[in-house]
């Protein structure tokens, strides 16, 4: 198993980079190669090796963090490995976890690729495993205040988008009404 790289960038594409490690280029997949890296620059890329019946390539991450995340998501069930790279690249590590342990479904529903039961079993698998479960978050917090949001007759589109940018870990039902309320009037 490959655990980093440390090299020149080659060469940046769309979902990928090469990477320059004493004149043997490899190819790693990355969520964000054109945010993380720069043509010509000394980096060094944590790596998680994916090798499948019809398939074998490298995925890189700026720090290990980020690779930690990506390696906690393929282990949720129905979560592949370009799937999760395609979640990651929409959100920033810590953003991730805390809309775990704050239980915001809305949150990680917007991620590309992850649709409302992806949400709910992210939650499942991960909630223990990479937060404190002391926070005071429940499941259905987002979809009381959804609801009750719904009865104030605001737009369903409106309420997915506020919910959506909510992540405030251990934040009761009512905290997370008055955040909603508060960016659904600067709509």
């Amino acid at each position: 198993m490959i655990y980093a790289l440390k090299g020149i960038v080659f060469a940046i594409e769309k979902n990928s980079v090469a990477i320059d490690v004493n004149g043997v280029v490899y190819e790693v997949l990355s969520a964000r190669p054109e945010e993380d890296f720069s043509l010509g620059g000394e980096v060094l890329v944590y790596t998680h090796e994916v090798v499948g019946e019809d398939e074998h390539y490298l995925v890189g991450f700026k720090t290990t963090l980020e690779k930690d995340a990506f390696c906690s998501l393929i282990q949720v069930k129905g979560i592949g490995p370009k799937t999760a790279l395609g979640a990651l690249s929409a959100t920033k590590p810590d953003d991730f976890f805390k809309a775990i342990q704050s239980n915001n479904t809305a949150y990680l529903k917007k991620l590309p690729g992850i649709g409302p039961k992806a949400a709910a079993q992210i939650i499942l698998d991960l909630k223990g495993k990479l937060v404190e479960s002391d926070s005071k978050g429940n499941p259905s917090q987002y979809d009381d205040v959804r609801q009750a949001l719904k009865q104030m007759n605001f737009k369903v589109k409106d309420i997915d988008e506020a919910l959506s940018k909510i992540n405030e870990p251990g934040a009761d039902t009512q905290q997370i009404l008055r955040l909603a309320l508060k960016a659904l009037r600067k709509k």
